[in-house]
């Protein structure tokens, strides 16, 4: 029997624990009833289990054979302050939060895996389960590489996947190299001279400075950098003033940079600050800028992402992989774990994207005849990886 349709039967069981979880949303580092569920499931199939791992992560460890390698698989769990707007009987059942990106999905998909090999242990080495808190924006994936993650649980490559709205069921996108951007951010703080908007030569005006600046960090992208390497810079604050007759003392403007390679987001980062000290010089202005990194772009390991196409197609069949499609602009923390361990980060088909079904929209669910597809895709990259020698 082919393994997708062996996996059916455990369908149903994991469509309700996958909807359990989404009726239960917990935002950031507050995963505890998610996490204790995934440690007593874990412990219910005999998995080693281990609590509080980065706050509110768990990890299993799965072992057969008598192999040293070891694989990492990851799924998050975290939710996000959004009120749900769906009516179906898993609604989210606590106010302003919400399973909106599919994370109760992903930790099903990697529970699923879970139940599977240790009930058909047919490897050799060790697989770690990894269950990671926080990944939205609060960086769950650096706390638990600052517990020890990679240290108390040496695996040789790490992965993750994400349920892509858009992308046919069934079907594995695989990216040989960047897959997500970095998610930078920065302040501009222009402070001139107040004065009366009759008078604007008595003042120094943030204003006609910040308008001006605005229209220059465009330039960082069109201008400085190679066309061929992408990145956004977008600017999506402007705060000056509180009166129509008075030109404010200061003006602050912010927004947020993106790009697919180290390299060029340092490049962003430096062209912006030049400017700002331009600027300020030529208007005689104080102009200050703090350029704060966030995630940093998550860049598959060529070798790995090779072998999870080839391992996508034996579940999906060649028809059904994608190698190399468009990256995203999104960020995704999974990108610590790829600069510590090499690895890959797939996209999951989760059907159409229209109606609402697309990631962080109030109208949101994860598609769960994507369960079987998902853990086969874990069990097939484990057995694989860890084939006997």
């Amino acid at each position: 029997m082919h393994l997708l349709e062996s996996l059916r039967a455990d369908h149903a069981e994991l469509t309700a624990i996958r909807r359990d979880i989404h009726a239960h949303p917990e935002l950031a580092f507050e995963e505890h009833r998610t996490a204790e569920l995934v440690a007593r499931h874990l412990e219910s199939l005999g998995i080693e289990t281990h609590r509080g791992v980065g706050k509110t992560g768990v990890v299993g460890v799965l072992r057969a054979g008598t192999s040293r390698r070891a694989i990492g698989l990851r799924a998050d769990m975290d939710a996000l302050p959004i009120q749900e707007l769906n009516q179906f009987c898993h609604r989210s059942t606590h106010a302003g939060r919400m399973h909106a990106c599919g994370h109760d999905g992903h930790t099903t998909l990697l529970l699923g895996a879970a139940g599977y090999l240790s009930r058909h242990p047919e490897f050799d080495g060790t697989v770690y389960f990894l269950f990671q808190p926080a990944e939205e924006g609060e960086g769950g994936a650096p706390e638990m590489i600052a517990d020890g993650l990679f240290q108390r649980f040496p695996m040789d490559a790490v992965f993750g996947l994400h349920n892509w709205p858009g992308l046919p069921l069934g079907h594995v996108a695989v990216h040989r190299g960047p897959v997500m951007a970095c998610a930078d951010r920065f302040d501009i703080e222009i402070r001139g001279r107040g004065a009366h908007a009759a008078m604007p030569q008595q003042g120094i005006d943030p204003v006609l400075i910040g308008a001006q600046l605005v229209q220059a960090l465009q330039s960082v992208v069109s201008r400085t950098k190679d066309p061929l390497d992408a990145a956004v810079l977008s600017v999506t604050q402007f705060h000056a003033g509180d009166a129509y007759n008075v030109i404010p003392e200061t003006a602050r403007i912010g927004g947020t940079v993106r790009a697919f390679y180290p390299e060029v987001r340092t490049q962003v980062e430096e062209a912006m600050g030049r400017i700002c000290a331009g600027m300020g010089a030529a208007f005689g202005a104080q102009i200050s800028f703090e350029y704060r990194r966030g995630y940093p772009p998550t860049i598959n390991s060529v070798p790995e992402a090779e072998f999870c196409a080839r391992v996508a197609a034996e579940v999906c069949g060649e028809h059904g992989v994608s190698v190399d499609p468009k990256p995203s602009m999104g960020a995704e923390d999974f990108a610590y774990f790829l600069q510590e361990k090499p690895g890959c980060y797939v996209w999951l088909g989760n059907g159409p994207g229209e109606g609402g079904c697309t990631l962080h929209n109030p109208h949101y669910d994860f598609n769960d005849e994507a369960i079987p597809y998902g853990v086969a895709y874990w069990v097939s990259l484990v057995r694989r990886w860890l084939e006997p020698v």
